[in-house]
């Protein structure tokens, strides 16, 4: 298991892509792309919109409250562990698995937010990857070689347990 120190986690407060107000200001840019969410109101308001993601991460809270829009998505599912300000092997896994063979819906035991981590270095070129920037709106990232560095270096701040 990964663990973000808590010297580090300032550093991952910053949007890793480009933040919207909302979904609707960025559909144009999914267009033609794989989608990959993680959140449940990310998740939500995709399929509100239309879009089904092929692969969506969820634990059935936002901001740390029960999430009541908890995505009902027509795919299989895996689970995965993963405490709060961690990355488990399970999750990476999980992601792995979901990526080869989507749509899948990883439902995780604890906590997703820093999935988008090992989920952006899990997908091809040229895929979207969104999640939530609580009180803030949503972030979209294209996947590129610099969006796959940038995650590497994330990952790198972790210390292993």
């Amino acid at each position: 298991m990964l663990r973000l120190p808590e010297a580090h986690r300032d550093l991952f407060k910053k949007p890793f892509g480009t933040l919207y107000g909302s979904i609707d200001e960025l559909l144009a840019r999914l267009e033609g792309r794989a989608v990959y969410a993680v959140g449940d109101v990310v998740t939500h308001n995709l399929l509100a919109a239309g879009v089904v993601p092929d692969v969506a991460i969820i634990d059935g809270y936002t901001m740390r409250l029960p999430c009541t829009h908890s995505p009902l998505l027509q795919a299989r599912k895996l689970t995965a562990t993963n405490p709060a300000g961690t990355i488990t092997d399970d999750l990476v896994d999980a992601i792995d698995t979901a990526v080869r063979d989507p749509p899948v819906v990883i439902v995780v035991d604890g906590e997703e937010d820093l999935a988008v981590i090992p989920l952006v270095l899990a997908v091809p070129i040229g895929a979207a990857v969104l999640y939530g920037q609580p009180r803030e709106g949503v972030v979209l990232r294209i996947v590129d070689a610099p969006a796959k560095r940038e995650a590497a270096s994330m990952l790198n701040r972790f210390v292993r347990e």
